[in-house]
């Protein structure tokens, strides 16, 4: 494991060791107990997406694993006015000891992955957002126990936290059904892998359907950030897309719900139902700093 690009780059056998040193390092930090496993490293951080979460779990993390993390926004970079990635890459490479990104376009993560020398973290792009399925993979098997016969239901747009959910998810042993509007399905490249898995993965355009029995539901907003201007469009082709009373019924009785926030309630999902679950949601979004101090340790620490 060199970088972390995307979820369909990691093997079963790596996702579990990231996850159980991810366990690992969130036992020693509860514990007050040090472990300065980056100590002298340096991260930079590349924002040309704006987050909360992925900044200061980031950050926080690095500082935690001894390390010094340097936050560069789009601003702060040539590389937004039209220095070429791979010149970027190449001379980063040279100051740091590795790189997380948070942009659009996946082909600059691998482009920085290909040209430069130091690892690579997709901190996000339109195709993916490993880091976040990482967390809530961790944040599974801590409420569930195992991965064993489990059912992973998400509910919305086919995008970014779908692809990784469906590779994720299907990676370490559990069913999959996506409930997504016909308009807006996964990619080819992501339904391909899936269907290697045959009568684990489900695709349809029925929620009920898709929560039939499901031990985990998932959801997202339904405009993320660069689509503002089909807000209006997309609310209506999502309206029925929704974790609410009625879908939370098909599910199993101790059905539990993730979202990765931000969540605009009462169109994604109802404020009912993410109150009733507020605790598994933000022990999700705390599991951010746990799963990416393993990534970054997993990557940087030799």
């Amino acid at each position: 494991m060199k970088h972390l690009l995307k979820m369909l780059d990691l093997s079963t056998e790596e996702i579990i060791e990231i996850l159980n040193l991810a366990d690992q390092l969130k036992y020693e930090l509860k514990h007050g107990i040090p472990h300065p496993h980056l100590k002298g490293k340096t991260l930079g951080m590349i924002f040309q997406k704006a987050s909360t979460r992925t900044r200061v779990s980031f950050e926080t993390g690095m500082y935690q694993l001894g390390g010094y993390p340097l936050f560069l926004s789009s601003n702060d970079l040539q590389i937004g006015r039209g220095e070429p990635v791979q010149d970027t890459a190449r001379v980063l490479s040279r100051y740091l000891d590795g790189i997380m990104i948070r942009t659009f376009e996946q082909k600059e993560v691998e482009d920085l992955a290909e040209f430069g020398s130091i690892p690579i973290i997709n901190g996000l792009t339109d195709f993916c957002h490993p880091c976040q399925v990482l967390a809530d993979l961790m944040t599974i098997r801590e409420f569930k126990g195992s991965f064993d016969g489990l059912k992973m239901c998400f509910i919305g747009d086919g995008n970014n936290m779908a692809n990784s959910l469906i590779v994720g998810c299907l990676k370490v042993g559990m069913s999959v059904s996506i409930a997504c509007p016909n308009d807006y399905q996964p990619p080819k490249e992501i339904l391909d892998f899936a269907k290697a898995y045959g009568g684990k993965f489900e695709l349809t355009d029925t929620p009920m359907q898709a929560a039939k029995g499901a031990d985990v539901l998932i959801t997202d907003v339904w405009a993320s950030m660069g689509q503002e201007g089909e807000a209006e469009k997309r609310r209506k082709a999502f309206t029925g897309y929704q974790i609410n009373d009625e879908l939370m019924a098909q599910a199993k009785s101790d059905a539990m719900v993730l979202h990765c926030l931000p969540a605009h309630r009462e169109e994604e999902i109802t404020e009912k139902v993410f109150e009733a679950h507020a605790n598994e949601i933000f022990e999700e979004a705390e599991n951010r700093l746990h799963a990416q101090k393993a990534v970054m340790v997993k990557l940087m620490a030799n």
